[in-house]
């Protein structure tokens, strides 16, 4: 008495296209102004889009773009990221954002660049890097 097989066949639709692909053409909201969170770390970088509000709208990275390892932290793997996220926000009907960074990665400038390209106005760029104010607790002198 084996298993029994179950073979399903793919329904085309009217337009020839298979019935498992379906494609959003409707977008819910419509927002016109945003805030783009730009983390860049020497090992990865993510943007983050949000609303007015602080309403996150999309995110992406470059891991979760499929770079691995020390790829993840290169400018080009930044400007991939700005790009797919630039397209979300043309979606969406975004004309400006404000950007903050955060960070000290290479990918600060160029996932900003990348996210420009797609032709978004920029308002305003503000640097958010956390900074010590006194730094690390020096090694205490060797006693010998």
């Amino acid at each position: 008495m084996g298993k029994k097989r179950i073979v399903k066949k793919e329904e085309e639709n009217k337009d020839g296209s298979p019935e498992g692909e379906k494609v959003i053409t409707s977008v819910k909201k419509h927002f016109d102004s945003g805030i783009l969170n730009v983390e860049s770390t020497y090992n990865n970088t993510k943007l983050v889009l949000a609303d007015k509000k602080g309403n996150v709208l999309g995110f992406s990275s470059s891991g979760a773009l499929g770079f691995k390892g020390a790829k993840k932290g290169t400018p080009f793997a930044a400007a991939k990221v700005g790009e797919i996220l630039a397209a979300k926000a043309q979606t969406l009907g975004m004309k400006e954002v404000a950007v903050v960074v955060k960070g000290v990665g290479s990918g600060r400038e160029s996932g900003i660049r990348g996210f420009i390209s797609k032709g978004i106005n920029i308002i305003s760029i503000k640097d958010s890097t956390p900074v010590p104010f006194n730094g690390p607790k020096p090694k205490k002198p060797r006693r010998v």
